[in-house]
């Protein structure tokens, strides 16, 4: 296997990443655009904020950040604020199903 250019890049950024995840908002590629795209008059699409978040090395990052402070508005982490609620809904409930002592796992 061939190391390329790309590859020694990636695994020089990773290793920062693992060295600074506390800043990891110094990663984002939101922080290169415009942030109103991530912020979308309702009804709009959030296409264009998702697509930048998919490309992103820190979105685990943000959106555990979104997560804990309950951020309610715009795309964080490669999620709208609707798909975050769907998804603090399934985690509440997926709690209380682990939690259950008549659950055989």
């Amino acid at each position: 296997m061939w190391i390329t250019a790309e590859v020694l890049a990636l695994a020089a950024v990773a290793w920062i990443m693992v060295w600074r995840l506390d800043d990891w908002r110094e990663w984002a590629l939101c922080a290169e655009v415009d942030p109103d795209a991530f912020f979308p008059e309702k009804g709009e699409s959030t296409r264009a904020a998702k697509d930048i978040c998919r490309r992103c090395l820190v979105r685990i990052e943000c959106l555990r950040s979104a997560l804990a402070n309950d951020e309610r508005f715009g795309v964080w982490g490669g999620l709208s604020d609707r798909e975050r609620r769907r998804f603090r809904r399934r985690g509440a409930d997926g709690a209380v199903g682990r939690a259950n002592p008549s659950d055989p796992c």
